[in-house]
């Protein structure tokens, strides 16, 4: 499975160990992962764990996460990958997060873009996922930008912190 992709502004590459401290930045902002399925991360052990379990999820072709590089500062400012990988039924799962500085630049959509393209084309996928909660109005925003359609809302299907939450659902196909 390929493990790096590249845009305008971005480079995108599989995670890997060396990039916890910067990816512990980020997951600890409680803005950023409030919509997220973890909680912020206290310590950069856990941000070391998710990228191990992560690993262990690509080394099975179940999922695959990349850090994304902005190429001009070298800096990582987030992550982005399929969520999961379906080839049976040839689709997968995205998700994303974004540091809180880069908000707003365009750079989600970017990343989103060139993963979408990957699995439309090297991938041979034929449908993208991305599950959004409600009341997250820039990953929404990001999803119409690259024309994903709303399918409507699987209520109360997944658990954070004891809480039941709602998760709208879009898609995207290779022939939209």
């Amino acid at each position: 499975m390929m493990t790096e992709l590249h845009t305008k502004r971005l480079y995108l590459r599989k995670m890997k160990v060396s990039d916890t401290s910067s990816l512990f930045r980020i997951w600890s902002d409680p803005d950023v992962t409030k919509f997220m399925n973890i909680s912020s991360f206290a310590n950069e052990n856990q941000a070391k764990e998710m990228i191990e379990l992560l690993d262990g999820l690509a080394q099975a072709n179940e999922a695959i996460r990349f850090s994304i590089v902005e190429l001009e500062s070298t800096e990582i400012i987030g992550s982005c990958g399929y969520n999961s990988l379906d080839f049976e039924h040839a689709k997968a799962e995205i998700g994303y997060d974004i540091a809180q500085a880069f908000w707003g630049k365009g750079y989600a959509t970017e990343a989103i873009n060139s993963l979408v393209k990957h699995a439309f084309t090297t991938l041979a996928l034929n449908r993208i996922e991305a599950k959004v909660h409600p009341e997250n109005v820039n990953s929404i925003k990001v999803l119409q930008k690259l024309n994903f359609t709303f399918e409507g809302t699987l209520r109360q299907t997944e658990r954070v912190n004891g809480q039941f939450h709602d998760l709208n659902i879009y898609s995207k196909l290779r022939t939209d």
